[in-house]
């Protein structure tokens, strides 16, 4: 699955969440949250998961 890194940080934007918030929601370090949003190409299970922090649909990160 492909995640739009602009999709992502809209999503942020609506929670005010800063890219360190959401790794510590995700669990993961912040350096790793930005290898995640930058590789774009991720996993079914961490686009759900990515989802589930932001309280959104998946369908709204995923690139068009």
């Amino acid at each position: 699955m492909r995640i739009s890194r602009g999709k992502v940080d809209i999503c942020r934007a609506r929670k005010k969440m800063s890219v360190a918030d959401l790794a510590a929601a995700y669990g993961v370090s912040r350096a790793r949250m930005n290898v995640i949003l930058n590789q774009r190409e991720v996993s079914v299970v961490s686009a759900g998961r990515l989802a589930d922090v932001l309280e959104c649909d998946v369908t709204e990160i995923l690139e068009d």
